[in-house]
Order: C-alpha cells, then sequence, then structure tokens
C-alpha cells in the first residue's frame, strides 16, 4: 500500500479520536469566551502570531516580518518578542544575549536574535502571563510584543491576531488531531484579526485566491481580511564572514524544519542538490550527523542549510572549519503578493 493510502486509511480509523480532541478544544474555547477562564490584557500591546495547524506555516518569517516593519518606525527599546523557545535546555523567563545559544532559548530566537537583538529584545518563556509581567518590570520601556506560536494561548489576550495559513496545507480542508494536523476544529479561525496564507506560489491566479477567501470565510468572522504571501529565498551565505566566494554549483540540503517540501522544491530547481539530509523538527544536531556530510564536501560540493539550522549547526564546526568548508545557509523572508499597504495600516491602527 502506497503510503498516502496508508495515511488516508489510518486516518478514518483515527477520525473518532479527532472528534474527542476537537470537543476538549471546543470547551477549552468556550470557556474563556464565556469568561468562565479569564484573558489577561498586558499593559504591553500585543500582535499574536500562530496557527491551526501543527508547525510549518512560516511563523518566523512572519514574525520577522513584523519586526522590521516596527523597527523602521519605532524607537529602539520599545519591542520585543516572546515565543516559548521549543527544542531549549532551559526553563522560565530569559532575555537573549550575546552568551545564548540554541541550547538555552532555542534556535528560532536565536535566529531572530542574530538578526534583531540590538534593536528588539528577544525573550523565552512557557509561562506567557508571567513572562509578559516579569518584561514590563524589566524593561518598562516596551510597549509591543511579538507573541510567537500563540494563537491557541487564550491565556494572553492579543491586541491584534495574526493566523497564518500554509498554501499548501488549507486547514479547510484538515481534520484536528490525530486524525489530522489541526490544534483545534477549523472555526477556531474566527478569533483571527487578519489571516495571512503563506508559502504562495508568486504567480497564484486571483481567481483561486478568490476560491481560497471564500473557503475560510465559511469559518472566519465575516469581513476578516485576508492576505496571500509567499517566501523569498535571497542569496546563500557562507558561515564564515572570511569565506567570501560564491557557493559550489551542486549541495547537500541539511534540514530539520517541519514543512521542507517548498525549500527543496525551490534548492533542486536553483542548484544540482545531490541529497536531502532531513531531519525532525527542532534536531539538536550532533557532530555525527556532520561526519558523513563532510566527507563528501569539497570545491564544487557544498552544505546548504537553513537559517534556523545554521545556528545550531555552526557551533559544531571550528572556526578553522567554517572558513575551509563550503557551508551555506539560505535567507528567507516574506513578500505580499499585494495588499502589503492595506496590512500596514492595520498594523498602524494596532499600535494607535
Amino acid at each position: 500500500m502506497h503510503f498516502d493510502q496508508f495515511f488516508i486509511v489510518l486516518s478514518f480509523f483515527l477520525r473518532p479520536l479527532s472528534v474527542l480532541y476537537g470537543f476538549v478544544t471546543d470547551v477549552r474555547n468556550i470557556s474563556y469566551d464565556k469568561n468562565w477562564q479569564r484573558s489577561q490584557v498586558p499593559q504591553q500591546k500585543i500582535i499574536s502570531v500562530g496557527n491551526l495547524t501543527v508547525g510549518g506555516t512560516g511563523k518566523t518569517p512572519m514574525v520577522e516580518y513584523l519586526l522590521a516593519y516596527f523597527a523602521g518606525r519605532r524607537p529602539a527599546g520599545t519591542i520585543a518578542t516572546l515565543s516559548r523557545g521549543y527544542g531549549r535546555l532551559t526553563k522560565g523567563f530569559r532575555i537573549a544575549t550575546e552568551a545564548d545559544t540554541a541550547e538555552t532559548i532555542g534556535d528560532e530566537p536565536l535566529q531572530v536574535y542574530r538578526k534583531f537583538g540590538r534593536e528588539v529584545c528577544i525573550t523565552v518563556g512557557e509561562k506567557r502571563v508571567a513572562a509578559l509581567a516579569r518584561l514590563a518590570v524589566l524593561r518598562p520601556a516596551i510597549d509591543l510584543v511579538i507573541l510567537d506560536d500563540a494563537y491557541q494561548h487564550r491565556p494572553v489576550r492579543p491586541h491584534l491576531s495574526v493566523l497564518l495559513m500554509d498554501f499548501n496545507r488549507p486547514f479547510y480542508l484538515d481534520h484536528p488531531f490525530p486524525a489530522g494536523r489541526l490544534r483545534e476544529r477549523r472555526h477556531g479561525a474566527r478569533r483571527a484579526d487578519m489571516i495571512v496564507v503563506t508559502k504562495c506560489p508568486d504567480d497564484l491566479p486571483v481567481t483561486k485566491q478568490e476560491a481560497i477567501v471564500r473557503h475560510i470565510r465559511q469559518y472566519s468572522r465575516a469581513g476578516t481580511p485576508v492576505f496571500f504571501a509567499g517566501l523569498t529565498y535571497q542569496t546563500p551565505n557562507a558561515f564564515s564572514e572570511q569565506n567570501t566566494g560564491p557557493m559550489p554549483p551542486r549541495v547537500i540540503l541539511v534540514t530539520g524544519i517541519a514543512q521542507a517540501g517548498p525549500l527543496e522544491a525551490y534548492v533542486k530547481a536553483q542548484y544540482t542538490m545531490l541529497r536531502h539530509e532531513r531531519f525532525g523538527d527542532h534536531h539538536r544536531y550532533s557532530r555525527a550527523d556532520l561526519d558523513r556530510i563532510i566527507a563528501d564536501l569539497s570545491g564544487d560540493v557544498a552544505l546548504l542549510t537553513t537559517e534556523k539550522d545554521q545556528v545550531k549547526l555552526a557551533a559544531l564546526f571550528t572556526e578553522e572549519e567554517q572558513q575551509r568548508l563550503p557551508l551555506f545557509y539560505l535567507p528567507i523572508g516574506v513578500k505580499f503578493l499585494s495588499g502589503d499597504d492595506e496590512f500596514g495600516k492595520i498594523l498602524d491602527r494596532t499600535m494607535n
């Protein structure tokens, strides 16, 4: 039996558990909607970024887009991010510093810190309400916090809730866990203040966009704005600034992300991909993972990875190896197909 057929059959038998899981999440959501459990409204303005599905909708690129947008419009020292810090070995609230690693704050917060740490306060904390209160004491000038992966975190009431949906995995065709990948039932989309369809192809026809919006409207609030965005793949960067040469034409792709399909397709289209060494999301790399890859690197074969993986992989190479070996990572960003001005206006209204 083909894997896809097996998954369909398995999903059918798991459907009763999905109904139960959906019921439990419904009860939880109703308890907050009816104020039986209370959501806290922090003193900072809160923008929540999240999704209905498990993993891989492009939350980190969207967080970085928001940070870049606000960093160019607000004074330094007034913006922060807060995430759980998946994959870290520490507990509790932490403010990122130069001494931190992926093991102390997580790979994605470390990636964001490397880009925005001079302008933005990057924090982690699994208890968001307590973390926000602590942040208000330690950094009282901060009045805007981007909450990463917080769509289901009902104890905090955001001022703006941004729901992401992967173009390749629409929530309106999915089911709650374990038969599907949804963290809650589809109508959870009605809490969103705006919805961004991510990872869209650049040439997505308007008719297709309109069809997607109609499907989304079955579950969202009436009038909720829907935007379409794709990923921009930039020029690969070397691990070491001393390595100034171009990337070799043949690559071994190394990833530890939730949904590597679009990236793999891009790499295959742009380069000669010899193979894809694929690890689980937030994988904690060891030197043993890399030794057999290093053996295959040469003047015309490079290791190519993601920004998220680079912050962990770099720690396993010596400075000499980073200068000598062809080690590269591929930066990505968010590009709206249209409507980016309207998106910005909504962000501005939130702050005003």
